[in-house]
C-alpha cells in the first residue's frame, strides 16, 4: 500500500465541525451527501479546519468541487460508472478511492484510474444488499492488484474478524460515530 494512502476511513453527510471534532486525527473524512451539493463556503470552512488539525478531507462524486478547492481526494461511489474518469491532479497525494460490490465495478474502477477500491458490505447491516462475507471479499482482493478497504457492517464485535481477509484498513458511517 502506498505510504500516503490511509488505513481509516469515516463516511460524514454534513459537515458539523462540532461532529467531528472529538475522531482520530488518523481517520480520513469523506463527506457523501448526494441529497445536497456543498457550498463554497461549507467546503472552505471545513477544509479549514481539517487542514489545521492534520486531517484528510475528501468529497463523493464532485470532482470539480475536490479540484477547486485543492481538497486531499475524491471519492467515486459504485454507482458512478463514468469510464473515462480523468482528473487533473493538482498535487501529488490527492487520492481517488472507489467503491465496489462485484467484478464489472472493479474493472471500472480501475479504468476511473482509482488508487484504493473498497469492498463492501463485508458483514450485514440494517438495510444493506446481501453482504460479501469474509470468503466472497477476499475472493475480490484477489481480483485486482489495487489496495483495498473493508466497508459495510463492522463494528466492536466484528472488528477482529478483519484480520481473516485480505485488506488495507476499513471505512465506516457508524464505527467512528462521534
Amino acid at each position: 500500500m502506498h505510504k500516503y494512502l490511509p488505513k481509516f476511513y469515516h463516511f460524514i453527510d454534513n459537515l458539523n465541525i462540532k461532529n467531528i471534532n472529538k475522531l482520530n486525527k488518523n481517520i480520513v473524512l469523506i463527506y457523501r451527501n448526494y441529497e445536497k451539493k456543498p457550498n463554497d463556503q461549507d467546503i472552505i470552512k471545513f477544509k479549514k479546519y481539517c487542514k489545521n488539525n492534520n486531517v484528510k478531507f475528501l468529497i463523493s462524486n464532485y470532482p470539480d468541487i475536490a479540484i477547486k478547492h485543492n481538497l486531499d481526494g475524491l471519492y467515486i461511489p459504485s454507482f458512478n460508472t463514468k469510464k473515462n474518469y480523468k482528473i487533473k491532479k493538482n498535487k501529488k497525494k490527492f487520492i481517488i478511492i472507489g467503491s465496489a460490490h462485484n467484478l464489472k465495478q472493479i474493472r471500472i474502477k480501475e479504468m476511473q484510474k482509482v488508487q484504493l477500491i473498497f469492498f463492501s458490505p463485508l458483514f450485514k447491516k440494517k438495510g444493506s444488499n446481501k453482504p460479501l462475507g469474509l470468503y466472497r471479499y477476499n475472493l475480490l482482493a484477489n481480483l485486482t492488484k489495487l489496495p483495498n478497504i473493508a466497508l459495510g457492517g463492522i463494528n466492536k464485535i466484528n472488528l477482529k474478524l478483519l484480520k481473516l481477509i485480505n485488506t488495507n484498513g476499513f471505512a465506516s458511517i457508524s464505527y467512528f460515530k462521534y
